[in-house]
């Protein structure tokens, strides 16, 4: 089946868009339940009252696996903040204010973020057994409510159509701390501009009335975790240094 050419290629898919649907094309190397466990996840967001593109059908096209879902049609938010960086404030209020409605959401039925994030620090390169062990203390020591968290939270997950926001990539979210979920967005923009970084961090406190310091409690682990996903345009050398500044053995 000729799906054409990939609107864009991710480091675990491939998307196309074929008749007025979306396509998410997974690669070999996945385990055989990955798409049928995102899918799933996805679901659950949506039966939430999330606006978020409806699962149409998961399958297998040539033997790959596929989730196919509704298209959103729209521009992600990251698209249109580099086309007009004065307009920051404003998109990143808004794109908090949809991320504390996800923290509301109580989650026990999907995977639990605790055990993710275990599996992500010893498999993670660069940390020796010490210190794999002493974040995994840690991370049995935090304690929190579990509520809905996204895990990849940030601008160009967020589509914006006839004044509508769509959530997308639901690949990584968990039940957890929402503290985590906060730290792990605003890790992932200060990779790109320390900037946008404290401007997100500071509007989330004041609006939730969560410390910077709390949420900080998570620095560390989240950082140990990003370091087994082995992102191409992400800094090693970074997340070890907050590995070694946040939990010292």
């Amino acid at each position: 089946m000729n799906l054409g050419t990939p609107l864009a290629i991710g480091n675990t898919a491939k998307v196309y868009l074929y008749e007025n649907k979306i396509f998410k094309v997974f690669n070999d190397s996945l385990p055989d339940q990955e798409s049928t466990n995102e899918a799933y996840k996805q679901k659950f967001a949506y039966s939430c009252g999330l606006s978020v593109p409806e699962i149409i059908d998961v399958t297998k096209i040539d033997g790959k696996q596929v989730i196919v879902m509704e298209h959103i049609k729209g521009r992600t938010i990251g698209d249109l903040l580099t086309d007009n960086m004065e307009k920051a404030e404003y998109y990143m209020n808004i794109s908090v204010d949809i991320q504390m409605e996800i923290h509301k959401i109580k989650a026990d039925s999907i995977e639990p973020m605790s055990g993710k994030l275990r599996r992500q620090i010893e498999n993670a390169p660069g940390l020796d057994i010490k210190l794999k062990s002493t974040l995994t203390k840690k991370l049995d020591s935090m304690t929190f409510e579990e509520k809905l968290c996204h895990g990849d939270f940030h601008f160009f997950n967020l589509i914006l159509s006839d004044h509508n926001v769509t959530i997308i990539d639901w690949v990584d979210s968990s039940a957890g701390d929402i503290r985590a979920d906060i730290y792990r967005t605003y890790l992932l923009y200060s990779q790109f501009s320390v900037e946008l970084a404290e401007m997100y961090m500071r509007l989330y406190c004041e609006k939730s009335g969560l410390s910077k310091d709390e949420i900080f409690q998570w620095a560390s682990i989240i950082a140990a975790a990003r370091l087994s996903e082995c992102v191409s345009s992400e800094m090693p050398g970074r997340l070890l240094e907050i590995v070694n500044r946040y939990c010292p053995v």
